[in-house]
């Protein structure tokens, strides 16, 4: 039975009775190098952007404006591009964004798990008087209106609503997986299954969640007091506080839906360099399956005053052009080739060089005569003259990781072991 009676709620109220929580510390060991020196939420994406920008951006156009972000690990270009891009809340109003680090406020350890971020918290969401508690990822890269999801949570009475997705099957296993009855009240939870369950109105795909959590305030509470008192428990949501409570609670699956009418939402957890680098490069073809170009849904970010990009030379073999690419404010092509690539902010490609299916960030400056080939370039990096990377995979393996997929990544260090071997 659930916890909190029927509430009549209207939209607008329900919305300002909610408080938004975005978990911001993950380490992001999987992005390799990218995450040195960045939490997973902070790393760049889509030429301007932080990952992070995409969730906040959502609760902004579900006009949520009451915003706390826990973070742990690396914070401090996470809270540096908070505090340059989001500080256009109005307090007078009630809003806010404010990030909170990890302060051992309960106990003496840092973040154990989800549920356990949330949990060290609780005293602050406990003063500020939310019905409704909604928990975000700050490192997942699509869109979507939180309000129609609040809605569906009110309306069902639920304690627990969690986000779910459809993916295939074959993906599923890295996923908490559910099984949902008629009305969409989870009936089973298993995270990361071996052999993840089937829908059986679409066989080869799952139900799988994305992390997305809406709470009533004294579900919460409650799930969250009894998991810290078991120390055999993760305490994380997926793991522990699902399956734990879909027997006693009322705990449903909200399907995602394309704010478009899709039949494919659009969702992807960028967590793995190949992952990373293929929702980047789907930026890049003629219908994107993300549309940054979507004025009705707009994505905030920090916007660095820079000069438009910069296309010189118009010779035979020194002309600077790119075709299927982006390219960011800042960028000065002089020159050189760029071939279905994505230039973030502030980059310099000097003449005879080739940049072909890559990801570069921010500030990179690219020497004469190289030629990139499907790499993945670090903010900051400078490539001397006459390099080349994704041309011979064995050369390259000896200084850079390369994914399963054959997407090199180039770091500073790396590149930097490469010349000092070399003798540059």
């Amino acid at each position: 039975m659930a916890i909190q009676s029927r509430f009549d709620v209207t939209p607008r109220k329900a919305v300002r009775d909610t408080l938004a929580l975005v978990l911001a510390g993950g380490a992001g060991t999987r992005l390799k190098d990218l995450t040195r020196w960045h939490s997973k939420p902070a790393v760049p994406f889509g030429g301007k952007y932080r990952t992070i920008d995409f969730a906040l951006s959502n609760c902004i156009n579900s006009d949520i404006r009451r915003i706390h972000i826990l973070t742990q690990y690396k914070s401090y270009s996470l809270n540096n591009h908070i505090q340059k891009g989001w500080n256009f809340f109005r307090p007078e109003l009630g809003e806010f964004i404010d990030t909170i680090p990890a302060q051992q406020r309960v106990t003496a350890s840092w973040y154990a798990g989800t549920a356990d971020a949330v949990f060290q918290n609780m005293d602050i969401i406990e003063q500020e008087g939310y019905r409704y508690i909604l928990v975000l990822a700050g490192d997942h890269v699509y869109k979507m209106n939180y309000e129609t999801m609040l809605q569906e949570h009110i309306e069902k009475e639920a304690d627990m609503t969690v986000g779910c997705i459809e993916v295939p099957t074959g993906e599923a296993t890295q996923f908490g997986v559910m099984e949902a009855d008629q009305s969409m009240r989870i009936v089973a939870f298993e995270e990361k299954p071996e052999y993840p369950v089937q829908l059986s109105y679409r066989p080869g795909y799952s139900l799988a969640s994305m992390g997305i959590y809406i709470f009533s305030l004294p579900f919460l509470k409650k799930a969250l007091y009894e998991d810290a008192e078991l120390a055999d428990s993760s305490h994380d949501f997926g793991k522990d506080i699902i399956p734990t409570f879909i027997q006693s609670a009322a705990v449903f699956a909200y399907p995602f839906r394309d704010l478009y009418g899709s039949d494919e939402p659009y969702w992807q957890d960028v967590g793995t360099l190949d992952a990373y680098y293929e929702a980047n490069m789907d930026l890049l073809s003629v219908t994107p399956k993300l549309n940054l170009y979507d004025s009705d849904w707009s994505i905030w970010t920090y916007q660095e005053q820079l000069p438009p990009a910069k296309f010189i030379f118009d010779d035979d073999g020194r002309r600077g052009y790119a075709v299927d690419s982006m390219v960011s404010a800042g960028c000065v092509v002089s020159g050189s080739k760029v071939k279905r690539s994505l230039l973030s902010s502030n980059c310099r490609l000097n003449s005879y060089s080739l940049i072909k299916d890559c990801v570069i960030l921010p500030h990179v400056n690219i020497g004469r005569n190289c030629i990139i080939q499907k790499a993945i370039v670090e903010g900051g990096c400078k490539i001397p003259p006459g390099t080349q990377i994704g041309v011979d995979a064995e050369e390259d393996s000896r200084y850079f990781h390369i994914s399963p997929k054959g997407v090199v990544l180039v770091t500073a260090e790396t590149l930097r072991r490469k010349v000092e071997s070399q003798g540059v």
